[in-house]
């Protein structure tokens, strides 16, 4: 019954295209999924979800026409598109008095929370390890979505995504004095293979460790000067300072600094920027995207020059760019826009001693936190969670305050070397109001010339 379902949703969709609309489709979802918070000896939340719905996409032009509602029956979906058409202004029809009440797709099985006992006994670990701990906290999670998209050619797309996570905050306290360690891993795996290879107590011992060093740390010197940000610190700069300014909606409707500079040098030759979403097992991967586009590797930047914008079906088709499967939303309830996947830079051949001697004097950054960029300018202000002080190509002591502020074109051309060791970070971006699963990656990269903002009185 399900393929007689199907047809007659095909058949809405082509009557869309016969009414004028330049595109149409329907998305489907049905997931479940477990999460806990686990604080101060107890669990302090602890929930499940079911989000079964559909979303139906109507294009005209440049806009766009959109309706979703809860509920996966036949005749949920069909609503949903009709709710679609009226927004275009166009008279729904129904064509077919098949069975309503089926399931489109059909429910997925449940799946079992995960079993939450150990993180009682990781947060007696963490605590014997200090005296300094005030606080542990652990938050953990696991779904499954099962997927499945109708395109007005006829092509029928599903998919099941899982996705695992777990994340650990120790704040620390010394002398009246509060530092916070964090430390993370997400994967999208079945539950059973999430802790393949892994400890949970190498995680918070992470954590942990980043507290206590922060508790003794001098505060930062400010300044203009050489950073070398460690592959761990994280794809922030990757990410915030140059990925979101190459989504082809931003680099259209918000200006974007690297608007009109395809074939273009933005960066040091030996830069080379992918987006990957078919690398087994990492948080942003997935095998279609939420249009129903197979995933691909997109080389964003090669050898320094610009080669493509990451696009979605609305904005190649409005301004003539390569689709690269990057429409992404964060469930039925949203319109999917362009977004990064798994976004990296590719490893270089330099050595991460030689890089220091390279370094000369300035700032190690071994873990960078939260900040903000403007896609327009590329301008950033980053802030620093963990980072040392190089002298003379050595790592000295520990500092706290770092702030880095520049420009995210500028700091491209600047990277003057690159470690041979790729480094990815998983983490959830928020865009158009929309959160979505991705990993940001770097080698060891040494920038010179960036403004540091510090503490140092």
């Amino acid at each position: 019954m399900i393929d007689k379902s199907i047809d007659i949703l095909n058949e809405d969709i082509g009557f869309s295209i016969k009414k004028g609309a330049d595109y149409a489709d329907i998305f489907v979802q049905s997931g479940v999924a477990h999460s806990a918070y686990y604080e101060d000896g107890r669990i302090e939340e602890i929930s499940s979800s079911i989000t079964d719905g559909s979303g139906a996409r109507i294009i005209i032009g440049d806009k766009t026409y959109y309706s979703h509602a809860p509920g996966t029956l036949l005749k949920n979906v069909r609503q949903t598109f009709e709710n679609a058409m009226y927004s275009a202004d166009m008279a729904p029809t129904r064509v077919s008095a098949a069975r309503e009440s089926d399931l489109i797709p059909r429910a997925d099985e449940a799946i079992a929370p995960p079993d939450l006992d150990f993180l009682r006994k990781l947060d007696l670990f963490v605590r014997k390890q200090s005296k300094f701990v005030r606080q542990a906290a652990f938050r953990h999670s696991m779904s499954r979505r099962k997927i499945l998209i109708i395109k007005p050619d006829g092509t029928i797309v599903d998919e099941i995504r899982n996705y695992c996570s777990f994340a650990v905050q120790v704040v620390t306290e010394k002398d009246g004095v509060l530092q916070t360690g964090f430390e993370r891993r997400c994967m999208t795996v079945p539950y059973e293979s999430f802790w393949n290879g892994c400890v949970p107590e190498n995680i918070a011992q992470a954590a942990l460790e980043r507290a206590l060093l922060m508790l003794d740390a001098k505060p930062c010197p400010a300044g203009k000067m050489n950073v070398l940000l460690a592959g761990e610190a994280g794809g922030t700069i990757v990410h915030e300072a140059c990925g979101h300014g190459l989504e082809a909606d931003i680099v259209e409707k918000d200006y974007s600094v690297y608007k009109g500079k395809i074939g273009e040098k933005v960066a040091e030759d030996m830069v080379t920027m992918v987006d990957d979403p078919t690398i087994p097992g990492l948080y942003g991967s997935y095998k279609y995207d939420d249009e129903g586009t197979p995933s691909a590797r997109s080389i964003l930047i090669e050898n320094g020059i610009l080669k493509r914008y990451m696009t979605d079906i609305l904005s190649a088709k409005t301004w003539g760019f390569p689709l690269t499967g990057n429409g992404r939303r964060e469930s039925y309830r949203n319109i999917p826009v362009p977004r990064m996947s798994n976004t990296f830079i590719i490893p270089g051949d330099s050595d991460f001693d030689e890089m220091l001697e390279q370094t000369g004097n300035g700032l190690l950054v071994k873990k960078m936190g939260g900040g903000e960029v403007n896609p327009t300018s590329g301008d950033f202000v980053f802030y620093v969670s963990e980072a040392f002080i190089i002298k003379k190509g050595k790592v000295k002591e520990a500092v706290k305050g770092a702030i880095l502020t520049g420009n995210g074109p500028n700091a491209l051309q600047n990277i003057t070397a690159l470690g041979r060791s790729l480094v990815m970070d998983p983490g959830v971006c928020g865009k158009s109001g929309q959160g979505v699963p991705v990993t940001d990656g770097q080698p060891s990269m040494l920038i010179e010339g960036l403004t540091v903002g510090g503490s140092e009185t």
